[in-house]
């Protein structure tokens, strides 16, 4: 049986309300997911404390992180970052022209 693939640009409304976030594959060590965002950031003195290590790639819009240490960091389409465990960051900022379509691995060692 051929399988049909899916398409990462495919079935994610213009306008949501909230990041819209799939699940594409996981395992007990390592999660892939697809975040789409629309003028989203979070939420004020919202930090993102993760007991797993992020790669994250903006395929698709652009974004900016704020790191606790006050580092920004602005991607823009194949643009990647690492963040290590624990590494308190927020999304600053995502475009609000277009969808943002970021792919993000999270993995612990």
């Amino acid at each position: 049986m051929t399988q049909c693939p899916d398409n990462l640009f495919a079935d994610f409304p213009t306008a949501v309300p909230e990041e819209l976030v799939n699940v594409l594959a996981q395992s007990t060590s390592v999660r892939i997911e697809r975040i789409v965002s629309t003028g989203h950031a979070s939420p004020k003195d919202f930090w993102y404390d993760q007991d797993e290590h992020e790669w994250v790639v903006v395929l698709q819009g652009e974004g900016k992180l704020l790191f606790d240490d006050a580092e920004s960091v602005h991607l823009r389409p194949g643009d990647h970052i690492g963040i290590p465990a624990h590494k308190k960051h927020r999304v600053e900022w995502t475009s609000p022209d277009e969808p943002t379509v970021w792919l993000a691995v999270f993995y612990k060692n």
